[in-house]
């Protein structure tokens, strides 16, 4: 994976997951195991929070524990998604059995200044750092809520949503009916909970009084959300959030796509975005695609720059990302080519475009639906290597980026 090396000021990197419920509503299922421990397709659904949280550049995950605190804790030991995005993963474990309000109470310590909160029975598939974003646009709040539309809204509390602003939350209503509920994914100032008493419920005793401040804001997304607390949900979980998770991708060629070709760009000073690149990765990412950046760099064999040096601007480039609410999720590069003057990368080599072997390794790594997904390049060659692995390619020979996908029916 590539990530950020150094994160921008007010970049959000934090999550923390509400593990310690009682599940009572599952009945024999969950007499001995947490809810978020349940197997769905044979792994556990904290498995699907876990892995979107590192996609999206979360590297410090605590968890927040009590019931059965020793299996969550085994969870988190030498877990393999952590390794993989390389996450910290931590686990904080209540004295005693404390409300979902005393859980965080109970870890602020622990918290960053802003710190994503997750229900760990739950899976919103959003752009979460569109969450983060907004935190930008409302200096004043305590809490901001992800919210959704669903056609039945009885077993949850209904949100009244003003603009942008949360007024108040209604009871559950007494007969099914279609509501704006709240989806369970929370961006969290720290300041704003200290004071908590040790026990006490983050929906009952603590969002009441923030609403009443004017404190609470809201943002409506209408992305796929399964709450697996009752049988007939946790069913469904089986082989809905398996499909789900197998997305389409876009693949993006990197000079002369996202960036000016100014040929052998290695550092930051010499990388100029294309006009409408960085809207154009937000959208993607809004629209649920995987996004995947495949470059060949020469430069690297010629002894321009090292991989170190693209290292650090990939690094750059996912943080100018972030600032915008975007990111890409993984990242191939070739370094070799076969008239390079540095001897380590002086080869022919599978993943040198025309050839598609940078994609078909990211196949590997990731459940890619290939029949939906598409490459967008500016040489023949990044064409050449799409149609080898199999994909929809789109010669890009514009100067804006964004514009150039909505008229193509990409965005």
């Amino acid at each position: 994976m590539t990530r950020a090396v150094d994160a921008k000021p007010g970049a959000v990197r934090q999550a923390m997951i509400l593990c310690g419920g009682f599940g009572t509503r599952l009945g024999a299922l969950t007499a001995a195991t947490p809810k978020p421990l349940l197997p769905v397709a044979g792994e556990p659904f904290l498995d699907v929070l876990l892995f979107e949280l590192g996609r999206h550049g979360f590297t410090d995950v605590v968890l927040l524990a009590s019931f059965y605190s020793e299996k969550i804790r085994s969870y988190a030991a030498d877990n393999p998604i952590a390794r993989r995005f390389g996450m910290t993963l931590r686990v904080s474990i209540e004295p005693e059995q404390a409300g979902t309000g005393g859980a965080v109470a109970h870890a602020l310590a622990e918290a960053q200044e802003t710190f994503l909160l997750l229900n760990g029975d739950s899976w919103f598939d959003f752009n979460l750092l569109s969450l983060t974003l907004a935190a930008s646009c409302h200096p004043d709040a305590a809490m901001i809520l992800s919210l959704r539309r669903v056609p039945d809204a009885s077993r949850y509390g209904v949100a009244v949503l003003e603009g942008a602003r949360i007024t108040a939350f209604l009871q559950r209503p007494p007969a099914p009916g279609p509501g704006l509920v709240n989806a369970g994914v929370y961006l969290v100032r720290r300041d704003a909970l200290t004071g908590l008493p040790a026990s006490c419920s983050l929906e009952q005793d603590v969002l009441p009084g923030l609403v009443a401040e004017g404190r609470v804001f809201g943002r409506v997304y209408d992305g796929y959300f399964l709450d697996i607390g009752v049988p007939e949900s946790y069913a469904r979980a089986q082989t809905e959030i398996p499909a789900r998770r197998r997305r389409a991708a876009a693949f993006l060629d990197r000079d002369g796509v996202l960036n000016h070709d100014h040929r052998y760009v290695g550092s930051i000073d010499r990388f100029d975005w294309i006009d409408g690149a960085r809207e154009t990765i937000r959208g993607l990412n809004d629209a649920g695609f995987f996004v995947f950046i495949i470059t060949n760099q020469a430069g690297i064999a010629r002894g321009f720059y090292t991989e170190a040096d693209l290292a650090v601007l990939t690094g750059w480039m996912q943080d100018e990302l972030n600032a915008v609410g975007a990111h890409f999720d993984d990242l191939r590069f070739c370094p070799y080519h076969p008239d390079g003057t540095v001897e380590t990368y002086k080869a022919v080599h599978a993943w040198r475009k025309p050839k598609p072997g940078m994609i078909l390794d990211l196949m590997t790594h990731w459940e890619i639906d290939r029949a939906r997904s598409f490459l967008v390049g500016d040489q023949e060659s990044d064409l050449a290597a799409g149609r080898a692995a199999g994909l929809a390619v789109h010669h890009f020979v514009a100067d804006d980026l964004l514009a150039f996908m909505r008229q193509s029916n990409l965005l």
